[in-house]
């Protein structure tokens, strides 16, 4: 059954970005295994030092190097594509690979430069991430440069997705020079302001690229028709950017994630209404489809 699901995802893929989905692969087994060793080891989940980062960061990059060998199957063919896509699973598995290290060595994986191994360690995640990110950026433009093999509503949900990572993956970079200056000023790395938490607008959208794209499967097999899933995605790229300005505007703030006031609470009604309002049209759809079958 486990061969059938690996080879049934692997399906969604080409040949070109085989690479990204086999390391996507490793890296989600990776988070798993941690979770194990979490709960056979004890230990916080927040913090510095925490197996979180091992579980998190490899179940994240995993769905993330799934997802852009799925993008990089439906672009048009270009010359050294193969050998990029191989590189960009490489320093996705480096990265994921140098944080876990830092776990087991029994120190903090960010904002680390307590010796020269740390710093150093901590340096080659941030060029690796910046290679991912300018990779990232480049699929997005191909995917708006057209000959997508995409129907209407799942380009959206493709597009939208990438614009929403690439969002994402600037954040991060945010993140990493505000820490390093908080570091420098002996301030928390992790905070911005009173009680802002600069990650949390980086985590928001980060994988917009596979809910969007759910969704748009989701609303076709349901029995919706063309201009129904086009507009169920749609609602659903308005409520997630709606959740991202909320996060943005709770961190830049200093407030903490859900320390709202009237404009912001309105806001993340606002977001999570219109993704609830996607999700009933496709819970209705499937629920005529079974009427009409029965």
């Amino acid at each position: 059954m486990v061969s059938r699901a690996v080879t049934n995802l692997l399906s969604l893929t080409g040949p070109r970005s085989r690479s990204l989905a086999l390391i996507g692969l490793a890296l989600l087994l990776s988070g798993v295994a941690h979770v194990a060793v979490w709960a056979v080891l004890g230990g916080p989940w927040e913090g510095a030092v925490t197996w979180r980062k091992p579980i998190l960061f490899g179940m994240s990059g995993g769905l993330t190097s799934l997802s852009l060998a799925w993008v990089w199957s439906k672009l048009p063919g270009r010359r050294g594509d193969a050998w990029l896509a191989a590189a960009t699973a490489c320093a996705l598995f480096v990265e994921v690979f140098l944080i876990d290290l830092q776990r087991w060595r029994g120190v903090a994986s960010h904002f680390n430069r307590a010796t020269p191994l740390d710093a150093a360690l901590y340096d080659a995640m941030g060029v690796l991430i910046i290679f991912v990110s300018l990779v990232i950026v480049d699929l997005t433009v191909r995917l708006f440069r057209g000959g997508v093999s995409l129907p209407p509503d799942m380009l959206l949900a493709a597009r939208a997705g990438m614009v929403l990572l690439v969002v994402s993956c600037g954040l991060g970079v945010w993140v990493s020079v505000h820490g390093d200056q908080q570091v420098a000023a002996g301030l928390e790395p992790e905070r911005y302001g009173m009680a802002g938490v600069p990650k949390f607008p980086h985590g928001m959208v980060i994988h917009a690229i596979q809910w969007l794209p759910a969704i748009a499967w989701a609303a076709r097999w349901a029995g919706l028709g063309e201009r129904a899933r086009l507009r169920v995605v749609a609602v659903a790229v308005v409520g997630t950017g709606l959740l991202l300005i909320y996060a943005i505007e709770q961190t830049l703030a200093g407030r903490a994630r859900f320390d709202t006031t009237t404009v912001t609470a309105a806001i993340l009604a606002a977001g999570l209404g219109c993704l609830v309002t996607a999700l009933t049209a496709i819970g209705l759809g499937l629920l005529t489809r079974r009427a009409a079958g029965a």
